[in-house]
């Protein structure tokens, strides 16, 4: 594969709809040498803010009860903000509020890093901003920023943040696959590891906003802890039942699947870091793309390809319309750690 003839044919690719990505996965280190700077503002870390909260700042009993934060879901966060018990809404808040200035704290730490010394605007992404508490603390911190004279926005992803990874990957497609209609598209995370065939449709939009995901299937690998074998196994079934269902639907399927994963993906397909969170251990020597194709059924009579790149790259290529009036913009993907990537338009 050479990135000469075809910029797309190739893992990790530099440049796309028009952008080149400056940089992902800054793995900034702490000041005090404690973990990395973006795991400040994680979902995580809101939880754990969360916790502090309801053992040190509640005003009566917990109104959580026993259940630990860590078991809370979403959308019971969330239920206390709208109607919910004052005292759990008032130890949400302190949560927000701390999480707000943290996402503050790691704005400015990228800001201050050649690669983005220059971006504009940062579009949130990942799961956290899906709910109602993740987004306040976003608006939160966006006002915080404003009166701090920092000048750079703070946006929500206006896609599906299930569905972006696997959307963004229309702008990435090589030459081959884009003759085809549709394409199959794989977002790996710390907690759910999700598969879709998307419809590319670049003839109506050719920065990749008119995409859509026809059919999606999702595993929640955390609450199973697969080892790594398992995992690719399960992964290829997925994207063998999705290959089937194109079949039946007469999808003209593109032997193309796109993997948004976290991590530095070198030109070779490896991860070299930052994939601690996946099931088992998927960092170099071990070959992701080549174990995975492996296991595929053909598409029309050939064998898949395979590339990767990184999670955040590709969950921030699904929002080049919303980003065009920005020359250089960024994206944070908050979930089980904070995923990042900057842009330049060319």
């Amino acid at each position: 594969m050479t990135r000469a003839n075809d910029p797309h044919n190739a893992h990790g690719a530099e440049v796309a709809a028009g952008l080149h990505v400056d940089s992902y996965n800054l793995a900034l280190v702490r000041a005090d040498g404690e973990g990395f700077v973006g795991d400040l503002a994680s979902q995580t870390a809101f939880r754990e803010l969360l916790d502090q909260a309801r053992r040190k700042q509640r005003t009566a009993k917990d109104p959580f009860g026993k259940k630990p934060t860590t078991e809370l879901g979403k959308k019971e966060i969330d239920m206390v903000l709208v109607g919910g018990d004052a005292d759990a809404a008032h130890l949400v808040h302190i949560a927000i509020e701390q999480h707000a200035q943290r996402l503050v704290e790691v704005t400015r730490c990228f800001l201050s890093q050649p690669q983005w010394a220059s971006v504009e605007a940062i579009v949130l992404g990942g799961g956290f901003p899906e709910s109602h508490f993740g987004a306040l603390s976003i608006r939160r911190a966006d006002r915080l920023l404003r009166l701090a004279r920092i000048k750079v926005r703070l946006y929500i992803l206006d896609q599906d943040p299930d569905e972006a990874a696997l959307l963004g990957w229309s702008t990435l497609l090589p030459a081959a696959a884009r003759k085809h209609a549709a394409y199959l598209a794989v977002d790996i995370g710390g907690t759910n590891l999700r598969c879709g065939l998307v419809e590319h449709r670049l003839a109506k939009a050719a920065d990749g906003h008119k995409a859509r995901v026809l059919e999606h299937m999702q595993w929640r690998h955390a609450d199973d802890a697969p080892a790594r074998g398992e995992a690719i196994a399960r992964l290829a079934g997925m994207l063998n039942g999705l290959n089937a269902q194109a079949r039946t639907l007469g999808i003209d399927l593109a032997p193309f699947v796109g993997i948004a994963v976290p991590g530095q993906i070198e030109a070779d397909g490896h991860i070299s870091q930052g994939a601690q969170n996946l099931p088992g251990d998927w960092e170099m020597p071990f070959d992701l793309p080549g174990a995975l194709a492996q296991q595929l059924d053909r598409i029309g009579k050939q064998r898949p390809q395979v590339l990767l790149h990184n999670d955040a790259v590709v969950q921030g290529l699904s929002q080049c319309h919303a980003m065009r009036k920005h020359r250089h913009w960024g994206i944070f993907t908050i979930g089980t750690g904070l995923g990042n990537a900057s842009y330049s338009r060319l």
